[in-house]
């Protein structure tokens, strides 16, 4: 067959190079010729937005031409963002709250972003080939965006939740979906910066819905309406969708292949698509069999400087003769061996899953260089979240710990004697000695603990003294919990190889955690284990012992229902679920400052552990603190129960702190796992719980010289945790 292409860039060339896999011959041109006839070209496939509009397929429809794309009328549903969103919404398209205003109506607008009460969009009503929409960071620059923009616009409200394109191939009634694909629009690593055409791609994407009911609510209707009126709509309706807490919505229509997502999502389907448009034009696409290949695609994008804004171009591009079969080189703005225009080329690689993709696309991609040139280094980014469902997911199993430790108990409460008061299961051993004669009746408080896969983040970052100051600040909180003070801490290094500067480091940590508390750094032990360990790679522990008199040990027996949950703020992570948010974060850089963070990934993920020894000290010495809860691994829900007497339940609400920016990422990332899972998994903010009797709220607060939050209480029921929203 001949096929002509209309377009010239990175989605033109993807489809170009579809249609030529399977022996046909293909031209790009800019525009249909002047000459073209039904016997010159057997099918036309417009790639840009513009084309359609401006009316390729009704000429080619004048000249009996088959042309895989909808009218010029039809193309409204791209051109005007408010044509596209008032069809949607008569429609019953699930959506977001929306209005639409006149160019210059920037008064009415920002009355009804106000009184709208939420984050909204801001979206320019005709084409902008994909720059036209704003997303404001906040109220500032919410006024600035609404008051900047230009010709008639849309406020939508802002919707949360990870996006996915939706391809879908119509015939007027019958459409058949693409492997579901998620662009990356932001310039920035981390999704930040302004928005672009698009950075990258890759499909299928990691989406908990099934295609099928996806083309059902967001394509069908759309069908079924154009077919009613006598306008059967023929090409590719593009629905843009995102996935909030209460659903998929629609972003918008558009009526052509993505770009890039056109280069990730074409080399996936392995039947001839030049067979499936025709049949398209013809109606036949009921009866026309679409085969998507079931590995992945990965699409990276090279950008020129200044892009999204002006791009420099006319700079050369040392791009690689021959590429493996398992990626692609698709040129897009260029021409003669130079940058011509803000995205330069696409490398999709290919694999038989995300991972070996996403590798070779970025193998290529090592090889292309031009001066300046813009690459994310992410790609990707939020799949490994999306496809979590557990913290056992992550290689992790909880319930696994917790049987190992029912199991070990017998056996270790064999070895104790009437001096054990409290041994494994609490937050730390206690052991009687009243040998330390100023006190009454003194109690030694022993904790050992390690920092778990936090230390290969470290390790790899090359950031070590923070673990040393976990470990400490771990058994510090471990103890006081039964209110003991530290008088003195062991630890032990171990690694494949030790490395006497790393080690002075991590020692360094420790002995600043330590000074901090007034505790003693006793001594330690250092193993070096090749074969056990990774080459890099090393592991601590450590063990504290405290003291504290036996009468004033926490919990006290007087916990009951009605008491009140108070909860301090964690300082990030603290030492628990390094597994999951390594896992969660594998793809992207740690210098990287995701949206809506303050600071790059990597020192939010490395935060030491924070000691709650002298925040807690004034509230513990007044007598009013019934129960400390430390919340380490298994979070909240496994963690306060630990304190709580049988017969007694607790509830928190976890709307009631405000949940920091890491974990409010993690949340969103790993939008598939439920709310119990998250925070049994984290501790979400909240690093210690404090229970007291109602009428002692309002003094433990004040004498806490940090924000605290009534986060829950105590009521009457099995004993265990119940999260509210």
């Amino acid at each position: 067959m001949r096929v002509l292409v209309i377009g010239n860039g990175g989605r033109e060339h993807a489809i170009a190079w579809a249609c030529a896999r399977h022996g046909h011959t293909v031209e790009m041109v800019e525009q249909l010729p002047a000459d073209a006839t039904a016997e010159t070209a057997h099918l036309v496939i417009p790639g840009p937005e513009q084309a359609l509009v401006d009316g390729v397929a009704d000429e080619c429809a004048r000249r009996n031409i088959p042309c895989f794309g909808p009218t010029a009328s039809l193309a409204r549903l791209e051109s005007s963002k408010a044509y596209a969103r008032e069809l949607a919404t008569s429609l019953g398209v699930p959506g977001p709250r929306f209005a639409v205003f006149a160019p210059g109506d920037h008064a009415a607008a920002l009355d009804w972003w106000r009184r709208l009460g939420t984050a909204v969009v801001v979206k320019q009503d005709g084409l902008a080939g994909g720059k036209g929409v704003t997303i404001p960071a906040d109220p500032a620059a919410t006024e600035a965006a609404i008051i900047g923009v230009d010709g008639p616009f849309i406020l939508e409200e802002r919707m949360l939740g990870p996006e996915c394109s939706l391809l879908a191939l119509c015939d007027g009634h019958t459409a058949l979906a693409l492997p579901l694909a998620q662009d990356h629009k932001r310039i920035g690593e981390g999704d930040t910066g302004p928005n672009t055409g698009g950075m990258g791609a890759f499909a299928p994407a990691p989406i908990p819905s099934e295609p099928a009911d996806l083309i059902a609510t967001f394509v069908q209707p759309v069908l079924d309406h154009f077919a009613a009126a006598g306008t059967p709509y023929v090409g590719v309706l593009y629905a843009g969708l995102m996935f909030t807490p209460d659903g998929p919505r629609l972003v918008e229509y558009n009526v052509r292949f993505g770009d890039p997502e056109a280069q990730a999502v074409l080399p996936l389907v392995e039947s001839d698509l030049v067979e499936v448009a025709l049949a398209a034009t013809r109606g036949q696409l009921a009866t026309t069999a679409l085969h998507i290949s079931a590995g992945a695609a990965c699409t990276v994008v090279a950008a020129a400087p200044g892009y999204p804004g002006t791009p420099v171009t006319g700079a050369v591009v040392a791009i690689p003769s021959t590429v493996a079969d398992d990626a692609v080189i698709f040129p897009s703005a260029l021409r003669d061996g130079r940058t011509a225009g803000g995205r330069v080329l696409a490398v999709t690689g290919l694999g038989t899953d995300l991972a070996a993709a996403r590798a070779a696309a970025y193998r290529v991609m090592a090889d292309v260089s031009f001066p300046g040139m813009q690459v994310r280094r992410d790609i990707a980014w939020r799949a490994p979240g999306a496809a979590l469902r557990s913290y056992a997911a992550a290689g992790v199993d909880i319930d696994e710990g917790n049987r190992a430790v029912a199991q070990m108990k017998t056996a270790v409460e064999r070895t104790h004697g009437a001096e054990v008061i409290r041994g494994v299961g609490s937050f730390g051993g206690v052991f009687s000695a009243k040998a330390i004669a100023a006190m009454h009746d003194p109690v030694l408080v022993a904790s050992t603990d390690g920092v778990g896969t936090k230390v290969e983040l470290a390790a790899r970052l090359g950031r070590v003294r923070g673990v040393g100051i976990d470990i400490v600040n771990h058994c510090i909180d471990d103890v006081l919990v039964q209110a003991a003070r530290p008088l003195f801490f062991l630890d032990y290094i171990a690694a494949s190889r030790l490395d006497a500067d790393m080690v002075a480091e991590i020692v360094t940590g420790m002995a600043e955690a330590c000074l901090a508390a007034g505790c003693t750094l006793l001594g330690g032990e250092t193993a070096e284990m090749p074969g056990v360990y990774s080459p890099g790679a090393f592991d601590i522990a450590g063990t504290l012992v405290g003291v504290a008199e036996q009468a004033l040990l926490l919990p006290r027996p007087d916990v009951c229902a009605g008491d009140v949950l108070i909860g301090i703020a964690s300082s990030g992570p603290h030492t628990n679920g390094y597994s999951l948010l390594r896992r969660l974060f594998q793809w992207i850089p740690m210098d990287v400052i995701p949206e809506g963070m303050d600071r790059p990934l990597g020192d939010a993920l490395l935060e030491p552990h924070r000691s709650y020894l002298h925040v807690l000290d004034p509230a513990i010495t007044s007598g009013r603190v019934k129960a400390l809860a430390h919340i380490t691994g298994g979070g909240l829900p496994e963690n306060l129960p630990r304190v709580l007497p049988s017969g007694v339940h607790a509830e928190i609400h976890i709307s009631s702190w405000p949940v920091p920016p890491l974990f409010r990422l993690v949340r969103e990332l790993a939008a598939g796992m439920d709310t119990h899972e998250l925070y049994r998994t984290l501790n979400m903010g909240v690093g210690m719980v404090v229970v007291c009797a109602a009428d002692a709220v309002t003094a433990v607060q004040a004498s806490i010289a940090e924000p605290t939050w009534v986060i829950g209480r105590l009521i009457p029921g099995e004993r265990g945790v119940t999260l509210l929203e």
